[in-house]
């Protein structure tokens, strides 16, 4: 005769490889949402309406720039940094003083601003760069009217010019 044995459905294999999967997408979805809570969004700016107007005051300062025809020209040494400028429109009377900030692209620690003071026909003072790099060099002046923004490889040899664009 045959006899049939049968089992407990929770004592089969079959069912529970049935569940793993679901239960595998649930316990990674909660893992995710509680990520997705406990983490910033960097990205994600509270002020946005303030942060885009700055964008448009900033896209006019630059364009402000270009309409004096402002260009300059930089060197950088070990521990100095030198500024030349100069604009091609009659309207351009050069600044008392110039804020310059030096940025890394990716090293925000390496980053420096500096309030340079006019000294016959340049603009100097001291920055200490690492010797090799790409870096954004951006120009202001003390009233905040334009402001000139190029890249600087370094080592450098002699001056590198920025700028100098007119309508």
């Amino acid at each position: 005769m045959n006899e049939r044995v049968t089992t407990l459905w929770y004592r089969e294999p079959g069912p529970w490889l049935l569940m793993a999967g679901p239960f595998v997408v649930m316990v990674a979805s909660f893992i995710t949402l509680w990520l997705a809570i406990r983490s910033n969004d960097g990205l994600v700016s509270e002020d946005y309406y303030k942060t885009g107007m700055a964008i448009n005051q900033t896209l006019a300062e630059s364009e402000n720039a270009k309409a004096l025809g402002i260009s300059a020209g930089i060197r950088i040494k070990m521990d100095s940094i030198a500024i030349r400028l100069a604009g091609s429109a009659p309207a351009f009377v050069p600044p008392a003083s110039l804020r310059v900030t030096v940025t890394h692209p990716t090293r925000a620690g390496l980053d420096q601003s500096q309030v340079l003071l006019r000294q016959n026909d340049y603009y100097s003072g001291k920055f200490r760069l690492p010797a090799a790099g790409h870096w954004v060099v951006l120009l202001e002046d003390d009233a905040g009217t334009w402001r000139l923004m190029g890249n600087i490889i370094l080592p450098a040899s002699g001056e590198t010019l920025l700028g100098g664009e007119t309508k």
